[in-house]
């Protein structure tokens, strides 16, 4: 619970219920709490609600003078947020509500929560409608020649479900007013189409010779900021995954040792921050690799030191380890050769958008489960041409490997295409001019947003992504600017006000 909520700024109704979903649970695919809370909410201030056949929720609110030309309006956020926590971080997302905390960054105030992500990504765009829904309610805000249809949609962060699977008569918006974006001061007007690449790997492991006295050891990478694999993809970042990895690679060139398990990260779109793998070496091997372990631990250490300051690695013994379950030798080599090989981050930038990511992959997550060992790669990009070729690229390694290798694509969605003439931006423009006397950043995005999937489903609808300033999106260190808040609901009011 934040405390002193009247001294975080205007409007206060918006503190009081981004406090308020912070006690909700809505996880991804988990969003039938906060979808009964919008909707009773809307329900007592007298709104028309509606809910379609996979979750997606509209609250309607028609014109003060209800004309049948009145320009119809969509404010859209989604209900879902990522859950993330740090190692050793004690939370239940299924019920524990958000430990939220003021912290003070280079004397700016920040919102975070403790030890987890915060659900700014898109609780935000929750309270903002909520907000706009209780004063709209009380008479403070009126609009004449506006009919606002306030859209929430369901799992967005595992593969923009809801925007997909809504219905074609569920919207009649002229304008989308997306909620998701992340910097106060700038419009989105594009972004990236995206695709997963999947792959399983049957496993027929075969027990370790215990009379060998083998050591059980774990090597271990956290501390990473990791981030979105969109947004964050071009900053040098650390991928967990591919730390782990060239430790084992460098290990199996100067050794010989077995792999019982190995995991790290866990949501296609986030890099991942944290993985871990348990290996069996003999006796004598132990102190050369330790010496090796060292080695590169240097190395890596120097190469990110400017970027992953909080980078842990370690290298340790087991106690008490009874697993003697090993994957084959052959299938560890063929996985290593798969995964030190493997492209990972930008892969090209846009030609005409300066320091925009064109086309990008990200290895997301390993992990194995019972049988099977499965690899989950994302792939964006602002072009489908080159979308599909790097994830046929990805395919195509999988398959170097080994063809009994069972790869899928899944979860594919559409770019956004930047209309630089729409009008809803020059309205958005000439508005920020008015409140801000300066001109706002507009740009596109290597990101999936929405907005191109319901700009692909209602066609004739121009649309635009904003929102207050949010840092560390998909990871613990996501924060929001208490500031930016304030600043952002001003000039959304405005810009309603214009429009109407």
């Amino acid at each position: 619970m934040i405390e002193n909520l009247i001294d975080l700024g205007s409007p206060s109704e918006f503190w009081e219920y981004f406090d308020l979903i912070s006690r909700i649970p809505r996880c991804s695919g988990s969003e039938g709490e906060i979808r009964r809370f919008i909707q009773q909410e809307a329900k007592n201030l007298g709104f028309e609600t509606k809910i379609d056949r996979v979750g997606n929720l509209i609250v309607k609110i028609p014109s003060k003078i209800e004309k049948e030309n009145n320009l119809k309006i969509v404010l859209q956020c989604h209900m879902d947020m990522v859950c993330e926590k740090n190692e050793g971080i004690i939370h239940d997302f299924s019920k524990d509500p958000l430990k939220l905390k003021i912290i003070e960054i280079d004397k700016e105030k920040w919102l975070i929560a403790e030890g987890t992500t915060l659900g700014a990504d898109n609780g935000v765009g929750i309270a903002y409608i909520l907000t706009l829904m209780k004063k709209i309610y009380k008479g403070e805000l009126t609009y004449d020649m506006l009919d606002l249809e306030l859209l929430f949609t369901v799992d967005e962060e595992v593969g923009l479900v809801g925007a997909f699977n809504i219905d074609k008569d569920f919207l009649e918006g002229k304008y989308l007013i997306n909620l998701d974006s992340e910097e106060d001061d700038s419009f989105t007007i594009g972004c990236a189409g995206g695709i997963r690449t999947i792959a399983d790997i049957k496993i027929n492991h075969r027990n370790i010779e215990m009379e060998i006295n083998p050591i059980p050891m774990k090597l271990s990478i956290t501390g990473l900021l990791g981030g979105h694999s969109g947004v964050d993809i071009h900053r040098g970042r650390a991928n967990a995954i591919k730390i782990l990895v060239n430790f084992l690679w460098k290990f199996n060139k100067e050794t010989q040792f077995a792999i019982n398990f190995i995991k790290g990260g866990n949501r296609s779109n986030a890099i991942p921050r944290e993985a871990y793998a348990i290996l069996y070496l003999l006796e004598e091997d132990y102190l050369p690799l330790i010496d090796l372990f060292n080695q590169i631990k240097e190395e890596t250490k120097l190469r990110f030191h400017n970027i992953e300051p909080n980078i842990k690695i370690k290298f340790e013994k087991v106690e008490g380890f009874k697993d003697t379950k090993i994957l084959p030798n052959k299938l560890m080599k063929r996985l290593l050769y798969i995964l030190h090989g493997m492209p990972n981050g930008p892969i090209s930038m846009h030609p005409k958008i300066p320091n925009l990511v064109q086309t990008s992959t990200n290895l997301a997550s390993i992990d194995i489960q019972e049988d099977f060992l499965k690899i989950v790669t994302s792939q964006r990009s602002l072009d489908e041409i080159s979308k599909v070729i790097i994830y046929e690229q990805m395919e195509a390694l999988f398959f170097l490997a080994d063809r009994r290798i069972n790869v899928e694509h899944n979860g594919s969605y559409p770019g956004w295409e930047p209309d630089f003439d729409s009008k809803l931006l020059k309205i958005c423009k000439d508005t920020f001019i008015e409140l801000f006397a300066k001109e706002p950043s507009v740009h596109a995005i290597h990101a999936g947003l929405e907005c191109g999937i319901l700009k692909e489903k209602f066609p004739k609808m121009e649309a635009i992504s904003m929102g207050p300033t949010i840092e560390g999106v998909h990871s613990p260190d996501e924060r929001l600017r208490i500031k930016s808040v304030e600043k952002f609901w001003n000039f959304l009011i405005k810009l309603l006000d214009n429009i109407n």
